[in-house]
């Protein structure tokens, strides 16, 4: 009786746990595309919070100049390095779209998509911003989801 029921809990958890472990994770990487979003955020509000954090309301447009979203920046210092990261988040149709920075003294800036909601729950991918002027920054965020 102990071996039957034992392998009625295996085959439970085989089915339930099992079955979804390897039949997700091959759906999701059929239905995997990738897509690009290109603006120019337009730095249009800044606050620093204290000496080490700062932050940062952009809006972001098209090549033709339309709005097409916003984009809300959280930039950290570490003391001790002096670097600076900074969180993302971007608005835009289909929903947020969250991510990591890693600034440097360059004008390119490179991150990484972190998630995000609705169109981009679960994305991953990359963020390239280019500094074009004080106020604008040309970006580039290529994603799966």
């Amino acid at each position: 009786m102990k071996i039957r029921a034992t392998i009625a809990a295996v085959g439970t958890a085989a089915a339930l746990g099992l079955t979804g472990t390897i039949l997700l994770p091959a759906a999701a990487g059929a239905g995997t595309v990738t897509h690009t979003l290109t603006f120019t955020s337009v730095q249009k509000s800044q606050v620093k919070f204290s000496s080490s954090s700062s932050g940062s309301a952009d809006l972001d447009v098209n090549k033709a100049g339309k709005v097409i979203g916003f984009d809300m920046l959280n930039f950290t210092v570490n003391p001790a390095t002096g670097k600076v990261a900074a969180g993302v988040t971007v608005d835009t149709a289909g929903g947020f779209l969250y991510g990591t920075l890693k600034l440097s003294s360059g004008p390119v800036i490179h991150g990484t998509v972190t998630g995000g909601t609705g169109a981009f729950a679960g994305a991953t991918g990359t963020i390239t911003a280019t500094q074009k002027t004080a106020t604008r920054t040309a970006v580039t965020i290529t994603y799966n989801a």
